[in-house]
């Protein structure tokens, strides 16, 4: 061993002095010819994907499940307010708040961010650079729903312009460029440029494809305003309805997954649900989180005699995953530790929404129709409303086909539940609303963030809070998440001329367009 160290010190050391004495050529010497000295735009487009879906980390877990899914009660957990799982019990935890801000700007952004700047360098990436624009879009609707004012004009420039202390843009500011952003893509695509491909994982470039989500986050983008500026927001509305949104299956942004063989292919809904809370073969008695579905959302499924109940949860009954409808039942919100009857409680069922293999539906012909439900109820389109939102529902229903046999609902149990729970015309504009958010609600399980988002604009459905002892609400479901506590140090110039236009710096301060 001693002789070996020697000599291993001794090529060292020779290397060392042979540089020394040849460093004028060091530079030529570790050049690759044979490596390309421009970023690969498939291969980070196709990475931005990935992570822009939450397959990295704990994203999904800590922002969606935990913190969204939990304040918008698709889900409950029985950890207590002092620790990380403080979701339903409207608690501060730094780690699990502030990861999406900061994930999402080192990661995703950053990916997306150096793909556009070398697609700027080749005109012939026009189609390329497009979707990548409509993409970032989408990142940063996200990423300023929950937090309200953050960085946009100045976000992902420290390469760029050695910008490393952002400001944070007024979130109206955001939004008008979001919009004019999707407005400039749409129109930039070309038929005779070069496309993805199997590159995007989405819509294997597909120019009309491409134009339709681009509509379609315009028009989710366009009534989140309907409070706070609503001549604006029908604008937006009806260029965004006239280009063309998502109305049938076709043309629903999905993304497959298959099961392994790496990471990177598995549905990462199901690895995080499944690697952190529900594990297999602990028979639905051993959640991390001491997590099980909402006591609210079981109720509103089982009430309605809801076909849907049975494709997504089941009780434990030992090893025997039990979908029958009549069994289900929902943990309360509020719950603090893990109760005795734990095991009761109903969980995501492992045959569709636990499958590694399960497909991630990024957006939804679902969510558009009841979109645009609202936007014919308002006057915004034409069309009938009751017909949309049908559609809307239809949907929503047979999309859990996509996650195998177990999801597939029968045709006639489809229409005997919307026949059941059609539309009521005859109904004031608040009932008609509180139905169709409703069911955007029930339709949105697994995208927590959009549900949360939707919830605070539109207030339905209706949900009782909870007012757990030490909350850092008195008692209402938070309205954004706070910004992560390094920025107050970090960016602190900036962090604080945001919480001085916005408001506090608190679960209770209401976004730009979250108006009551």
């Amino acid at each position: 061993m001693q002789r070996i160290a020697r000599y291993t010190y001794t090529l060292l050391l020779g290397a060392a002095l042979g540089l020394t004495s040849c460093d004028k050529d060091f530079e030529e010497l570790n050049t690759n010819p044979n490596a390309s000295t421009e970023p690969n735009v498939d291969m980070l487009f196709s990475q931005s994907i990935l992570k822009g879906n939450y397959v990295y980390d704990r994203v999904y877990f800590y922002t969606s499940y935990l913190t969204c899914g939990n304040y918008i009660q698709h889900f409950a957990t029985g950890k207590e307010i002092t620790v990380a799982g403080s979701g339903d019990k409207y608690g501060v935890y730094d780690f699990y708040q502030g990861f999406y801000f900061r994930y999402t700007y080192t990661n995703v952004l950053t990916t997306i961010t150096e793909l556009i700047k070398a697609a700027d360098k080749q005109p012939e990436l026009v189609n390329k650079k497009a979707a990548a624009r409509i993409w970032r879009v989408m990142i940063m609707q996200r990423i300023t729903d929950l937090y309200g004012d953050v960085p946009f004009t100045d976000a992902n420039k420290a390469t760029s312009d050695l910008n490393f202390f952002p400001k944070y843009d007024p979130q109206g500011e955001i939004y008008d460029g979001l919009l004019r952003e999707l407005e400039s893509a749409i129109a930039s695509f070309s038929d005779t440029q070069v496309k993805y491909g199997k590159a995007d994982f989405i819509y294997e470039g597909s120019i009309p494809k491409w134009k339709k989500f681009g509509y379609s986050l315009m028009l989710r983008l366009a009534m989140r305003m309907t409070k706070i500026a609503p001549e604006k927001a029908r604008e937006w509305a009806t260029k965004a309805i006239a280009g063309g949104v998502i109305t049938t299956e076709v043309d629903q942004a999905v993304i497959k997954y298959t099961n392994g063989p790496q990471t990177y292919n598995d549905n990462p809904v199901a690895f995080e649900l499944v690697g952190q809370e529900y594990q297999p073969g602990f028979n639905g008695d051993r959640n991390t989180e001491y997590g099980k579905y909402s006591k609210t959302f079981i109720d509103f499924l089982q009430t309605r005699n809801d076909p849907r109940l049975p494709v997504v949860a089941v009780v434990w009954n030992g090893a025997n995953a039990d979908t029958s409808s009549a069994v289900q039942k929902g943990m309360p919100n509020g719950t603090n530790g893990k109760p005795a009857n734990f095991v009761t409680f109903s969980e995501p069922n492992p045959a569709t929404i636990l499958q590694y293999s399960a497909p991630l539906i990024a957006l939804s012909a679902a969510e558009m129709n009841f979109l645009l439900s609202e936007a014919i109820l308002r006057g915004w389109a034409t069309g009938n409303a009751a017909d949309a939102y049908r559609t809307g529902i239809e949907i929503s229903m047979r999309n859990w086909a996509l996650f195998g046999a177990g999801g597939v609902i029968a045709p006639a149990k489809i229409n005997a539940y919307t026949t059941a729970n059609a539309l009521n015309t005859g109904g004031t504009f608040d009932a008609q609303m509180n139905q169709i958010h409703s069911q955007f609600w029930v339709a949105s399980l697994l995208d927590e963030q959009e549900a949360y988002a939707n919830w605070r604009r539109t207030g339905y459905p209706q949900l009782t809070p909870v007012n757990f002892p030490g909350n850092a609400t008195g008692g209402t479901i938070p309205r954004r998440l706070p910004y992560p506590v390094q920025e107050q140090g970090i960016n602190k110039r900036n962090y604080d001329a945001a919480i001085a236009r916005q408001g506090a710096d608190l679960l209770t301060t209401r976004v730009w367009w979250d108006k009551q």
